[in-house]
């Protein structure tokens, strides 16, 4: 049971840079501006525990839709841990996607308590960190997404999510200080991905792509985009062996592990497409 006077609420947009900052001092390395893009994929979906008038604790709780969320800052602070603040935020974050399938990325040593409360492993991710080029990009075909209709855009990423989640991509493909490119192929979109700048270097996130060698163009031409020497972090799913290929390739080497679960059923996506998973926040 959790202590008397603690309170959960709704976070207002300030109190989510809050949860970024949390996330940094566990070693998640948030983006810098991710928070706002964030809160408006779901402006009730962030909690805040507060005991005794200051933030303990916090969770993500995003819903896309009504058949579909995902759980993400699940996060106690160090100081608060041990007294059950963590298990009332979390009851509170399910019960805000109640009835929904529910996804999250958890760290490894957290897997058997979360198989414990009904979830089940789908698949694990791997961080892989390498280095900007600062090369910039001139391959053809390969297009600032500014450029393409919005439309396409978002009839492409709706492949790779269990279901639309428009108003996130609109934004995500914006955020300030990064790159997002897609590659063209006879007026068709066949790959995107995003680059964005993180407390500690940069991520390419996500990176769809119809072949390896479509993910391989995105994947320089995005490394091309931070400056050289600069670290560069990609999650890739270790059932894509094309995407674990990729990283090597480019003498990346693995710094991180989470496992992918879900509580009612793994959605059909195509893993041999997906060479970066887009966030591990909020999927």
């Amino acid at each position: 049971m959790a202590e008397e006077g603690y309170i959960i609420r709704e976070m207002a947009r300030n109190e989510v840079d809050l949860a970024i900052s949390w996330a940094k001092d566990e070693g998640w390395n948030p983006g810098i501006h991710d928070a706002e893009t964030f809160f408006r994929s779901d402006p009730h979906g962030f909690l805040v525990g507060i005991l005794d008038r200051q933030p303990v604790s916090c969770i993500s709780a995003v819903a896309y839709g009504d058949s579909f969320g995902f759980l993400g800052f699940y996060i106690v602070h160090p100081a608060f841990r041990g007294r059950g603040l963590g298990t009332a935020i979390w009851n509170a974050g399910m019960k805000h996607l109640e009835g929904r399938n529910i996804g999250l990325d958890g760290v490894l040593e957290q897997q058997k308590l979360y198989e414990r409360i009904g979830f089940r492993q789908c698949y694990r991710s791997v961080r892989y960190q390498g280095v900007g080029t600062g090369a910039g990009c001139d391959e053809a075909g390969i297009k600032d997404l500014a450029q393409l209709p919005l439309e396409d855009i978002l009839a492409y990423d709706d492949q790779f999510f269990p279901v639309p989640r428009h108003e996130f991509i609109k934004s995500w493909i914006l955020l300030p200080e990064g790159a997002a490119m897609g590659l063209m192929s006879d007026c068709e979109l066949v790959g995107y991905g995003v680059l964005r700048r993180c407390h500690q270097g940069y991520k390419i996130g996500p990176l769809f792509a119809d072949s390896a060698n479509i993910a391989d163009s995105l994947f320089c031409a995005l490394c091309g985009h931070a400056p050289q020497g600069s670290q560069v972090f990609i999650d890739l799913p270790k059932p894509n062996p094309a995407a674990l290929r990729l990283a090597e390739r480019y003498n990346m080497y693995p710094v991180f592990e989470t496992v992918r679960m879900y509580n009612k059923y793994a959605p059909l996506l195509p893993m041999n497409r997906i060479f970066g998973v887009t966030s591990f926040e909020l999927g």
